[in-house]
């Protein structure tokens, strides 16, 4: 049998069907599908942006018809939006757009002076405040011994009439005789220490971590049940290096965000411009 003879043409031709991707070509493959909300969501970003804090949101059924979808669907999208801050839900009025966020630098300074210097407000509300008896764990924090009194704070944080925070504040009774009644004439914490008994703070180790609103903290803060909060721990030292406060704050994570300036170990103060200065509505602030 006589072989057919091959064109030149046809030697030189791929095969048919797909082609072979080039070596080193990554082809990308279907990306993950997004959920129906998330495109709601996007789309009231977009409402949103035009609108100044404080507006009304429409209500879900008008969204609903403006999106072509279910009030489930825009209910879990405002939902998430509550969330991430961008919207206030207030029970019995609808949904506003949010203010922006306080922007709190990471510094041992005071609350009162941190909310008056951005134009806002500062208000404290005592909640509750007496003497308890330390445990162990309370008394290595203060440097007392256990079974020691302490002076615990109980307060509520506000600014411009808004629950921010809640705080509650733990220090060494013994050293702080009459601190009660000097809280009494004084505007602040720190103030009352650093006036009455000569107390300046001078660093202190601090903790963030996340938690979720708990029916009580919710209605202080007069938020949903499981908001995410902002929980800093901070255990405060004067100029000596002795113990003055263990504290510990809970910060609406819809109105907060915290900010810190980084530096590599060894390269000593950074030559680089301060930043610049925070939105209006930001608090430098202690727990003070």
């Amino acid at each position: 049998m006589t072989a057919s003879p091959v064109h030149p043409e046809d030697a030189s031709s791929p095969p048919s069907g797909p082609a072979a991707p080039e070596q080193g070509v990554v082809i990308p493959g279907p990306g993950p599908r997004l959920p129906k909300y998330y495109g709601v969501k996007r789309r009231l970003l977009e409402l949103t942006a035009a609108m100044t804090p404080g507006s009304p949101v429409p209500p879900e059924r008008e969204l609903a018809q403006l999106y072509g979808t279910s009030r489930t669907t825009v209910r879990q999208a405002l939902a998430e939006l509550v969330v991430e801050g961008r919207l206030l839900r207030m029970q019995g009025k609808g949904t506003f757009v949010a203010k922006p966020k306080v922007a709190q630098v990471l510094e041992l300074a005071s609350y009162t002076e941190g909310m008056r210097a951005h134009g806002l407000h500062p208000e404290t509300r005592i909640l509750e405040i007496g003497y308890v008896t330390a445990d162990e764990q309370l008394a290595v924090l203060l440097g007392i011994r256990p079974g020691g009194r302490a002076l615990r704070i109980h307060r509520l944080r506000l600014a411009d009439g808004e629950p921010m925070s809640i705080d509650t504040s733990h220090l060494p009774a013994r050293r702080f005789p009459g601190l009660r009644k000097e809280l009494e004439r004084h505007a602040s914490l720190y103030e009352a220490l650093a006036a009455a008994y000569g107390v300046q703070l001078a660093e202190a180790e601090e903790t963030i971590e996340t938690v979720l609103a708990d029916p009580h903290d919710a209605g202080l803060l007069a938020v949903d049940v499981s908001l995410p909060l902002l929980l800093l721990s901070r255990h405060a030292f004067d100029v000596t290096g002795s113990p003055v406060e263990w504290a510990q704050s809970w910060y609406r994570g819809d109105r907060y965000k915290f900010v810190t300036r980084l530096r590599r170990p060894g390269t000593g103060r950074s030559s680089a411009p301060p930043p610049a200065a925070p939105p209006p509505g930001a608090s430098p602030q202690g727990s003070e």
